[in-house]
C-alpha cells in the first residue's frame, strides 16, 4: 500500500551491457525469483563494476559471484554468468575482497568473456536483491556503464 510514496533507490549498470528483465534469465532459479528480485545484464566488456555504493559482504571462492550491501541497506548478489560455478574460478579475477568499501563504478571482477563462452556458459549476469526490497522499474536495453539499471523500494 502507498508504494508510490516510498523512496525509490537507483542501481546502476556495472558494465557496458544489455539490461534484461529477471524473468528472461536462462536459469529458472533466477527467472522465478527464487534467489530474489532484480534484473540481469549481458556484459559487453570484461570488467564488472559495482552498481551501488556500499560494502563487499561476500566473495565466492570460485570468484563467480560477489555480494554487496548498499549504503541504503540493499543486499545484492551479482552472479556473473549462468552455471559458471562449474568453472572453479577460471575466467574470473576478483578486484575486491570481503569488507572493501565500493562506489558505483568500482571494479569488482575482471572476467574473460571469451573463455566463459568457449566453456559453453552464458554471460547473463543476474543482479538480485536478497533482502527486503523489490524492483519497481527496470531500464531494459543497451546501456553504458553507470547508466540507470533499476529502481527498488523497501517492502
Amino acid at each position: 500500500m502507498f508504494q508510490f510514496m516510498k523512496k525509490k533507490i537507483e542501481l546502476f549498470t556495472p558494465a557496458k551491457c544489455q539490461v534484461i528483465p529477471i524473468h528472461e534469465v536462462e536459469d529458472a532459479v533466477f527467472s522465478q525469483k527464487v534467489v530474489g528480485d532484480g534484473c540481469a545484464i549481458l556484459p559487453y566488456e570484461d570488467m564488472i563494476c559495482s552498481p551501488v555504493n556500499g560494502e563487499v559482504t561476500l566473495v565466492f571462492r570460485t570468484n563467480h559471484a560477489i555480494g554487496i550491501k548498499s549504503v541504503e541497506g540493499i543486499e545484492l548478489l551479482i552472479h556473473i554468468g549462468i552455471d559458471t560455478v562449474e568453472l572453479k574460478g577460471e575466467g574470473f579475477e576478483n578486484q575486491v575482497k570481503l569488507g572493501d568499501q565500493v562506489k558505483v563504478g568500482t571494479p569488482l571482477s575482471k572476467i574473460d568473456r571469451a573463455f566463459i563462452k568457449e566453456q559453453g556458459k552464458s554471460l547473463q549476469t543476474p543482479i538480485v536483491i536478497t533482502n527486503d526490497y523489490h524492483v519497481v522499474q527496470v531500464e531494459k536495453g543497451e546501456k553504458n556503464v553507470g547508466a540507470l539499471m533499476m529502481k527498488v523500494v523497501k517492502n
